[in-house]
């Protein structure tokens, strides 16, 4: 699954960076040739919009979501996988609902047809990153109640105190050397 993991990081980079050239190219269109794009904002809106569905799956994938977990971290191993495991599973099915109401929702906005504002497209296409998005999602999810279950991972969230130290501990070792 190494292909998907380089896809969503790219579509990610992608999505930023086209995002910031037509952002610049309005603002520079408005302020020096008193020209606008009417399309502008609808397509930096559009491209947000996948943006944050995609970025949803990648942030379960490397553990940057925020989480409370002071309740867990009070528990032995054991015990803690079994809630994080439980957790997951709430989520993945959390997603796999919202995925089929999104598709039940795109599949109705393909059925009236209706085209963007702005955009000669129909609103479908685009609206398609909510059912798109959450079946990632819920792939991630998947992947991470597997990791639990075979205990390749022992906690749902990263451990930032962890991560701090040994990114201090790292510096340091840097510094010491010649």
């Amino acid at each position: 699954m190494r292909w998907l993991e380089h896809l969503e990081e790219w579509l990610i980079s992608f999505l930023l960076a086209t995002m910031t050239l037509v952002t610049f190219t309005q603002v520079i269109a408005r302020y020096i040739f008193n020209y606008s794009f009417v399309w502008a904002l609808e397509l930096n809106g559009v491209m947000f919009g996948w943006l944050i569905f995609i970025g949803m799956s990648y942030g379960v994938r490397v553990g940057a979501h925020i989480g409370v977990d002071a309740f867990v971290k009070s528990l032995n191993s054991g015990a803690a996988r079994v809630v994080g495991m439980i957790a997951t599973a709430l989520c993945f099915v959390y997603a796999a609902i919202v995925t089929v109401g999104g598709y039940q929702y795109v599949h109705k906005m393909y059925e009236v047809g209706i085209l963007m504002q702005d955009i000669p497209i129909p609103q479908w296409i685009p609206r398609l990153a909510l059912p798109v998005g959450f079946a990632l999602l819920g792939f991630r999810f998947a992947q991470l109640f597997y990791q639990l279950a075979t205990g390749q991972k022992t906690a749902l969230l990263g451990d930032e105190v962890k991560d701090a130290l040994k990114l201090r501990q790292d510096e340091a070792v840097d510094e010491v050397k010649p």
